[in-house]
């Protein structure tokens, strides 16, 4: 897990607690600056979550093997698609964590 600033610094976020928060390593780094992202559905330019003031099960769920993050909204979507949210290393781990029983994590 690293440090994500939800507003970047280049874009006048500040290094806040209400500001950060974690995120894996892979998702922080395909997110760089973006505050949007785009709905593959609607094709719509949405803000990307923000896990300070938004609740993932409003936006989320997991596919029924809980290998796959889905979107429930433009949001959710959205964010999927921009923080590579299901990519091939994340979606093999989580395979993995789950026959472990390790995942997936509770809300």
């Amino acid at each position: 897990m690293t440090h994500d600033h939800i507003q970047p610094r280049s874009k006048g976020g500040e290094t806040t607690f209400e500001n950060l928060c974690l995120a894996c390593r892979s998702c922080n780094e395909f997110k760089a600056d973006s505050t949007t992202g785009i709905d593959p559905l609607s094709g719509e330019t949405t803000p990307l979550f923000n896990p300070r003031t938004q609740r993932w099960s409003d936006h989320f769920t997991w596919s029924s093997d809980a290998t796959k993050v889905e979107g429930l909204t433009t949001i959710g979507r959205a964010t999927i698609v921009c923080l590579r949210m299901n990519n091939p290393v994340i979606v093999v781990a989580r395979r993995r964590w789950t026959v472990s029983g390790w995942h997936p994590p509770d809300e």
